[in-house]
């Protein structure tokens, strides 16, 4: 038996963790078993990057995107709870960031075509049945985030975050004929969007 894998995407502050967790919600209720997981992950790789973007440990843009690349591949293929095993055996996966995620980020800093190879062995692997993009204002995001976070990371400022929004826009140009994305118009309260998810 194949399951699903679902992303969620969108700038910090689109409330796509919420919904994330409201989706496994809905579907665990109509008898759909899920995996929900997250990036970076919560093995060596991803704590690293995790005290990369809080500032913790300094590292150039372009150190930070291969090791995306090497955690997400962990994540797909570890033996623990490797995605591509877990879809394998069946389960609806469902993750609050993915391919999309990395193409936006990180081409803030870094050639958005060469983001996109360096991810490339990993989006081989698996990509998702859909990518659900959550599109939220900045300033909607940054309000959620002052409110949410105790420590920022370095792309919550509305500068980082607007361009981050467009670059989004532009892999889902560049990614097309690969990838299904499909849009959530998220400036709106959070029953509301997970009604239009669901």
């Amino acid at each position: 038996m194949s399951g699903q894998f679902f992303a969620l995407e969108g700038i910090d502050g689109s409330g796509k963790t919420t919904q994330l967790k409201l989706l496994a919600q809905r579907l665990e209720a109509a008898g759909v078993p899920c995996l929900i997981t997250c990036e970076p992950t919560g093995r060596p790789i991803g704590k690293l990057l995790r005290q990369v973007l809080t500032g913790q440990v300094e590292c150039d843009s372009r150190a930070a995107a291969p090791l995306f690349a090497a955690d997400r591949l962990d994540h797909l293929l570890n033996k623990e709870e490797g995605l591509c095993q877990a879809v394998e055996a069946g389960l609806t996966v469902l993750s609050d960031r993915y391919y999309f995620s990395s193409y936006a980020y990180q081409s803030v800093d870094l050639p958005l075509e060469w983001v996109i190879e360096a991810n490339r062995p990993c989006a081989q692997l698996l990509r998702p049945t859909a990518t659900l993009f959550i599109d939220v204002s900045p300033e909607l995001a940054l309000a959620r985030i002052a409110q949410s976070r105790e420590r920022t990371e370095l792309f919550e400022t509305r500068e980082r975050l607007t361009r981050t929004r467009e670059q989004y826009f532009k892999a889902f140009a560049l990614e097309k004929d690969r990838e299904t994305v499909i849009f959530i118009h998220g400036d709106r309260d959070v029953d509301a969007v997970s009604e239009e998810i669901w």
